[in-house]
């Protein structure tokens, strides 16, 4: 029910425009590169279950590249579900915990997403399969100085996070 005055204009309705589709993008990458990324389309949840079977992929990977890996994720409920903790244990797959509320340590938040999206900024797609190729051909053609300078600052700012006790320290 609306509510005016009988001489006052009537309200104005805008049209909805649709918003642009989104892809979820999970890339997981050390000081040599990206070592799996995978999308997800809309409509399609990141749970338990989706991050299990991402981490089968990844573990996957990490045996081909004969290393040992340390897993650096988020507090995100599909990362500290009990289905993906043990998951983690049976994969043997360490981590390394992430403080809550802390992007300030997340080397994709901090790091690659801001350069991803200065590349992608002023590109028109017309699908999501045009921008999950030029995601992955942007991925691929940065050089391994780009992603060990990745790494460098995360070990910085995890020293800063430590001297600080764990306080928020973005700047």
């Amino acid at each position: 029910m609306e509510y005016r005055h009988k001489t006052s204009p009537s309200p104005r309705k805008f049209k909805v425009v649709a918003s642009a589709r989104k892809v979820l993008f999970t890339v997981f990458w050390d000081m040599e590169g990206v070592i799996h990324m995978e999308f997800l389309e809309q409509g399609q949840t990141v749970n338990s279950e989706q991050c299990i079977s991402t981490l089968r992929a990844l573990k996957l990977r990490l045996v081909r590249r004969d290393k040992d890996s340390i897993l650096q994720h988020n507090n995100a409920r599909p990362h500290t579900s009990r289905q993906t903790q043990d998951a983690l244990r049976q994969l043997e797959l360490t981590t390394i915990q992430h403080p809550a509320y802390s992007p300030d340590l997340a080397p994709s938040d901090y790091y690659l997403f801001p350069q991803l999206k200065k590349y992608l900024k002023g590109h028109h797609y017309d699908n999501d399969e045009e921008v999950i190729a030029d995601v992955r051909k942007w991925c691929r053609g940065q050089s391994s100085e780009f992603f060990a300078d990745g790494v460098r600052q995360l070990v910085k700012r995890w020293r800063l996070c430590v001297d600080r006790n764990g306080d928020y320290a973005e700047k």
